[in-house]
């Protein structure tokens, strides 16, 4: 039988390496205690469902052998280049099946999310959860009868990301899934505070930062 397949892209949670800009407002520390609970808690809620096998795909490589990562996952390195050559060696390299990509930083992330973005893709070639910033939280591809190659020319970190990865796919059935925001700035950090138990996942994280962030 043919698996469902979903990637988390992360960052090894080292001190100045995740979410500079948020850490630019509230500090280096609590920006990575931050990144770091959102990480773990997406894991937990994300890498127990049955009806797919779950993955971390880390950056840098060399982190993929620490003992660090949250239990109950593969782990892989995400190699060289850009965003788009990194998902698109995901894509290339996974078994056979469909695969879905999302980001470790988006919060509200639910398992119904996945689920419906795997329903989609049997009817779909592709599909995408848009980010209210105009690039995506998920991304996803059927892979039959071909991968498609979805990243030409694409412009990162801006307004036009999901725009110019369609324009990619044309002539391709695409489908999309509801909106959801990334935390990357002041507001969206304090909307998550303010979810249950984000204050008891960052607080719990505290000891941990010294410990396993310095020597990853």
């Amino acid at each position: 039988m043919i698996a469902n397949r979903l990637v988390i892209m992360a960052k090894a949670p080292m001190l100045g390496r995740v979410k500079t800009r948020l850490g630019r407002e509230v500090g280096l520390v609590e920006a990575t205690r931050c990144y770091r609970a959102m990480l773990w808690a997406l894991v937990r809620r994300l890498g127990s469902d049955p009806r797919w096998q779950t993955w971390l795909a880390v950056a840098p490589d060399s982190a993929a052998a620490h003992a660090a990562w949250p239990p109950g996952v593969g782990v892989l390195g995400q190699g060289g280049g850009d965003l788009g050559c990194r998902m698109q060696r995901l894509f290339d390299r996974m078994p056979p099946g469909p695969v879905l990509i999302v980001g470790s930083d988006i919060p509200d992330i639910a398992r119904r999310d996945i689920a419906e973005g795997f329903r989609a893709l049997g009817a779909n070639d592709a599909v995408f959860g848009p980010a209210c910033d105009g690039g995506y939280w998920l991304v996803g591809q059927r892979r039959r009868p071909r991968i498609v190659r979805m990243f030409e020319g694409v412009r990162w970190s801006g307004p036009h990301a999901l725009e110019d990865t369609l324009a990619n796919l044309e002539g391709l059935r695409v489908a999309r899934l509801r909106m959801l925001e990334d935390v990357d700035d002041m507001e969206s950090y304090r909307r998550w505070r303010r979810q249950p138990l984000a204050r008891f996942r960052c607080s719990s994280s505290r000891g941990m930062i010294s410990t396993k962030l310095h020597g990853m």
